[in-house]
């Protein structure tokens, strides 16, 4: 089993920054992908990025392509999404994801994934 703690959301205005965290424990880490997704009320869970834990490979969603950034600390056992120029269509629960089945970070559809946090609100005003 694999537990993904989530932390680092908030309200911050248009144009700002913040820092999502991922902590995981449980299983060994090193052949998991791990990924951000994010869900606004009435939508569909969508990816936001991935990276491959042992290769640091990483893949985005187009829409939030050269705005932010996914990372890994492997001593940590912890992913982050920084997350910068925010826009008010940011607005969304975002959820920290691993899956046990991918290798590289082109694991970008729920279905790939095993293993989910509880998620944390990211408010963005404009």
């Amino acid at each position: 089993q694999v537990q993904l703690v989530e932390s680092g959301g908030g309200l911050v205005q248009a144009g700002g920054s913040l820092r999502l965290s991922c902590a995981a424990s449980g299983r060994t880490f090193s052949t998991y992908v791990m990924g951000w997704f994010r869900q606004a009320p009435g939508k569909e869970r969508e990816f936001v990025a991935a990276i491959a834990w042992s290769g640091g490979s990483t893949s985005y969603a187009d829409s939030v392509k050269g705005r932010f950034t996914i990372s890994r600390d492997r001593a940590k056992n912890t992913v982050y999404l920084q997350m910068n120029s925010l826009k008010p269509e940011d607005t969304a629960v975002y959820y920290c994801a691993a899956t046990l089945r991918w290798r590289t970070a082109q694991a970008m559809r729920v279905r790939d994934y095993d293993y989910w946090g509880q998620g944390t609100q990211v408010t963005v005003s404009s």
